[in-house]
């Protein structure tokens, strides 16, 4: 992060012979006033590791779909107290330049409870350096006095005005990771180019001012406010305009286990089922309370499923319990559970609760609308990536379905002109279990979600409905949508590369394959180089991205499948899905032309033996 061009040099005793690399050195160990990652630093020059003083040193940190994340430790391209003081001044530097009223609206800073003893790293270290930059330069900063889940940061930023907030979060990634997510005034995410300017900003500006490592900051200057209690009031007061069965809520004999993944997320489900009017949710003791080791599982991201869930679902049996909720560390996202008759429990996909939810949102929409709304003005929205069932709802009950490109910054930037522009929204998803309901919070929210789905379990619950049974009416009304989504890792950026331009060159240059195995391509999009097979003009209608590979893949048998990197992890992914009309109803068949054709597409377009892929641990 930041231009290596100092021109005060190592000494010939110290120089590891590279300039560049000495140039680095020199800077970090001038600049970083953390004792744990100088040390490191130091550590690794006295004991000549020239190689990994260059992978620290010599690049920087860019802004993914989650803005930036990386491993918490020494170096530009990690997340510690110096880049997060350098990305903040490059903030700073862009947002005076972009309002003239920074001054007066200020900015908001949240964080989780991440941390790192060996970096002496922490996400409210972090996020006291980051308010301690903008303090020094009299900018007002509303700085929670606690951790707040990710949501509460966009939903500040929209409701104090501000020009911009910052969330210190690596969400569910691995306890090594860090990260730093930026909300522009909308409340959405920040979207290109505003990202680009920014990492302009950055590197203007990579010396720490005077002020920039005061922490002491956020204490004792009368421009920090704690806008805590305003916002998780307001918060929960929003929340009850989704709430439409109060009193069936109140009533219900139905239990619910919450697990918060050693994260953020207990206070505020709590809070946000009783706004709703429920018992609050059973806590699962062992993962209540914050923890930055998250102890008691492999990996803290409850998309990976029924082992990770453990301990939630002996202790739902155990409380006969039939329904779990599960919010990420972050609680900007939801995974659910429900036992089923023979006694089994159900995780449900990402798309399989954006169905549910598709339904639910929309069924309430039309039971309490005015009678002159019209359905033309009604909006949902997915990511590219995501099942097609929204457009499928869509057609048949005549609201809009759009889609974004992957990553919720696009979906909270379009949901913000659709609403400037009169329009209702109603629901947007990835399948990442990403939900937004309704459009208090312009970002996917575990929080608001939980709460929904326990009130549609209680509402379902009263006609003798499972979410499991709702679920297949609902595919049998609008047509099975059948999808999987996993993963291969790949620690080695070229072999990506390569996988990808093979693809651009199947046959012959600048041709993509006609075939995968026995099954014929009808179309395919490239979302990096903004090609689409499809259109009459062959020009991608989303927006390219560069910066990502992306490719999908169109079938003759009514399947679409897509390749892509991950913005914030070593892996290439795979998503497809079988859409079928409601009439094709044999759900076995779907399954297995599904599981077929992702055979093939792994064996002939990822080749993972030959690339040395490591597949997705069961």
């Amino acid at each position: 992060m930041g231009d290596v061009n100092s021109n005060v040099p190592l000494t010939a005793a110290r120089s590891t012979g590279d300039a560049q690399l000495d140039r680095a050195v020199w800077q970090w160990l001038s600049w970083d006033k953390n004792q744990k990652t100088k040390e490191q630093i130091e550590n690794l020059l006295q004991n000549g590791k020239h190689k990994e003083l260059r992978d620290r040193l010599c690049c920087r940190l860019t802004f993914g779909t989650a803005g930036l994340r990386s491993a918490m430790g020494a170096g530009f391209c990690y997340i510690n107290d110096l880049t997060v003081i350098q990305s903040t001044q490059g903030i700073y530097k862009y947002l005076e330049r972009s309002f003239s009223d920074f001054k007066q609206r200020g900015f908001v800073v949240g964080y989780d409870t991440r941390g790192q003893v060996t970096s002496n790293c922490s996400s409210k270290k972090l996020a006291k350096l980051t308010a301690a930059v903008l303090l020094a330069k009299d900018v007002p900063v509303y700085f929670f006095s606690t951790y707040v889940p990710t949501p509460f940061v966009p939903y500040a930023v929209q409701q104090l005005k501000a020009v911009a907030g910052v969330m210190i979060t690596a969400s569910h990634n691995r306890k090594e990771d860090n990260g730093y997510k930026v909300y522009w005034e909308n409340g959405a995410q920040i979207t290109s180019p505003h990202d680009k300017e920014i990492i302009k900003c950055i590197e203007e500006c990579v010396e720490p001012w005077n002020g920039s490592w005061n922490n002491n900051l956020v204490d004792t200057s009368p421009l920090r406010q704690d806008p805590l209690k305003k916002i998780c009031d307001c918060y929960m007061e929003d929340l009850k305009k989704i709430c439409y069965h109060r009193e069936l809520n109140m009533q219900t004999n139905l239990k619910f286990v919450h697990t918060s993944f050693h994260g953020v997320g207990h206070d505020y489900v709590q809070l946000a089922f009783k706004a709703f009017g429920f018992q609050p949710p059973i806590p699962v003791p062992e993962q209540k309370d914050p923890d930055p080791d998250f102890s008691t599982v492999k990996c803290p991201n409850p998309e990976e499923g029924e082992s990770v869930l453990e301990l939630s679902l002996r202790l739902a049996e155990k409380e006969s319990a039939k329904v779990v909720v599960a919010t990420d560390p972050d609680a900007d996202r939801l995974a659910v559970a429900e036992q089923q008759e023979n006694g089994c429990w159900k995780v449900f996909t990402g798309n399989e609760l954006a169905a549910l939810f598709g339904w639910w949102m929309f069924s309430c929409w039309k039971e309490n609308c005015s009678k002159d709304a019209d359905v033309k003005n009604v909006y949902m929205l997915a990511t590219t990536v995501s099942s097609k069932i929204l457009r499928a709802i869509a057609l048949k009950e005549g609201f809009h379905f759009e889609e974004t490109l992957p990553g919720f910054k696009w979906i909270g930037s379009r949901v913000k002109d659709l609403l400037d522009n009169g329009k209702e929204v109603l629901f947007a998803f990835e399948e990442s279990i990403g939900f937004m309901c309704g459009t208090s919070v312009l970002d996917k929210d575990g929080v608001s979600a939980a709460v929904v789905i326990a009130e549609m379990a209680a509402y379902l619950e009263s006609k003798n409905l499972s979410l499991a049974q709702k679920l297949i009416e609902v595919y049998e009304t609008y047509g099975y949508h059948i999808s999987k989504t996993s993963y291969f890792l790949c620690y080695d950026p070229p072999t990506i590369k390569r996988i990808f331009e093979k693809l651009r060159n199947f046959d012959a240059p600048l041709s993509y394959p006609k075939f995968c195995g026995i099954y014929n391509i009808l179309h395919v999009r490239d979302v990096t180089t903004g090609y689409d097979s499809s259109q009459p003009n062959k020009k991608s209608v989303l927006p390219v991205s560069k910066s990502s590979q992306m490719i999908t893949f169109t079938f003759q048998n009514g399947c679409v499948a897509t390749l892509r990197t991950s913005g914030t992890e070593p892996k290439i992914k795979y998503y497809a899905e079988m859409c079928a009309l409601p009439e094709q109803s044999d759900r076995a068949v779907l399954e297995e032309e599904l599981q077929k054709l992702i055979g093939a597409l792994i064996e002939n377009f990822l080749e993972p033996d030959k690339n040395g892929l490591i597949w997705r641990s069961a």
